[in-house]
């Protein structure tokens, strides 16, 4: 379960004993002589099955007015299963939230209803407070068989951080050791994506100023088929009910956050694009400071980066034109408000790729929206190639950003029931 508390119970033991969990003590809590040894992969390994198939009321909490399975739903179980591997791994003693997101990309497009499993582990942790956990989506198989390569829907990999519950600073966990050359290759790669998150810290704007290639096309004429970032923005404010907490009662769990900005997303991508996006990726995204029960959370999204959907994809649709598809990425910046005390904290910014069936183009004006195209190109960059198609945990490529096939690819276009 995600909470472990009845809110009603939790509130009450908090009036009564006067303690806020959500501030900062300067006596930790997390005991000193924690059992660190090093732990095997298979012991946080963590699967479940979603009937879907079986359970028309619970597939009921999975459609959309379409009658799609909706992604942002998919999404809150990620995260609602990275905290159960997490904490299989660091044990109860601590506080373990989502640091960041650091890649969901679509491998194969999940064509039928069927029930789904989801299974992930820790596959990179050095004994510091952070640690890497991939998962997949996939096909549910039949009992005692193995989930095939083509029934992967999605991989995915979240990095958390265990906290002392006390003093909210982070704490020492156990390190990951490694028995099979398979464990290898996945810590390997866990190391390769911590290294390539240091990395990408250094080429951020305020340390790599733009270049003369990142000056976008902007004409005194402005071509029909191109908009002001100004003009392509959307908005939410929602006040952070105690239904989305997490297991420590007071804070927001970082699921749902992922459900809401996709749904934000995908509106904007819909709204810029007068068409139905498709869903390619979640890019590389962070989570700065935790939402409190009760607080506002302010959501801005904006169209930050366009491109022309490449020559390969666009000859694998019969029929299609050149430049009639876009590679639409967009930008949530999300921050929350104490209403009491009226102080406002940035929570994360979350990066998101769909393609549209149109040929179409964002462009900046100010220096601010230059420094959002700016960021947005870099990453698009970045991370081309492996939007081009992520292998599953246990494959060549893992589930983490240096991973990549040139094989099959998702390219937006086959048909799905998932959105």
């Amino acid at each position: 379960m995600r909470v472990r508390t009845p809110w009603i119970e939790a509130l009450s033991k908090k009036q009564e004993e006067g303690i806020d969990s959500t501030k900062k003590s300067s006596t930790p809590a997390t005991p000193s002589d924690r059992d660190l040894r090093p732990k095997s992969m298979s012991d946080s390994f963590h699967r479940v099955v979603i009937p879907l198939a079986q359970d028309p009321w619970l597939l009921d909490n999975y459609l959309n007015a379409s009658g799609h399975i909706r992604l942002g739903t998919i999404f809150m179980d990620l995260d609602a299963l990275s905290g159960v591997i997490a904490y299989k791994h660091t044990g109860e003693s601590v506080t373990t939230v989502t640091a960041a997101v650091d890649r969901i990309t679509i491998n194969h497009p999940l064509q039928e209803l069927c029930d789904l499993e989801l299974s992930g582990q820790v596959t990179f942790a050095t004994g510091r407070s952070s640690m890497e956990i991939s998962i997949q989506v996939a096909k549910a198989p039949e009992e005692g068989a193995a989930v095939q390569k083509e029934d992967v829907l999605m991989t995915c990999a979240f990095t958390m951080v265990s906290l002392d519950p006390n003093t909210k600073k982070p704490v020492a966990i156990c390190p990951v050791k490694v028995e099979t050359e398979e464990e290898k290759r996945l810590f390997a790669l866990g190391e390769k994506n911590y290294n390539i998150k240091k990395a990408r810290a250094k080429t951020g704007l305020r340390k790599q100023t733009p270049n003369d290639e990142e000056n976008p096309n902007n004409p005194l004429r402005k071509p029909t088929n191109t908009h002001y970032m100004s003009h392509t923005t959307l908005s939410s404010s929602q006040i952070m009910q105690p239904q989305y907490r997490n297991r420590h009662s007071f804070m927001i769990f970082g699921g749902y956050l992922l459900k809401t900005t996709f749904e934000l997303a995908f509106c904007t991508a819909a709204a810029f694009s007068h068409s139905r996006p498709t869903f390619l990726s979640l890019d590389p995204s962070t989570f700065e400071n935790p939402v409190p029960v009760g607080s506002v959370l302010y959501q801005k999204a904006t169209v930050a980066y366009t491109e022309p959907a490449s020559t390969e994809d666009t000859s694998s649709s019969e029929g299609n034109q050149a430049g009639k598809f876009t590679r639409v990425q967009i930008r949530i910046d999300s921050k929350v408000r104490d209403i009491e005390h009226g102080s406002t904290k940035a929570t994360g910014q979350f990066n998101y790729t769909f393609l549209v069936e149109k040929d179409i183009e964002v462009v900046p004006q100010t220096y601010e929206e230059f420094m959002i195209w700016v960021d947005a190109r870099r990453r698009a960059e970045r991370v081309r190639g492996s939007i081009d198609g992520v292998k599953g945990v246990g494959e060549e490529g893992g589930a983490g950003e240096g991973g990549g096939e040139k094989g099959r690819k998702d390219d937006g276009r086959g048909l799905r029931i998932t959105e």
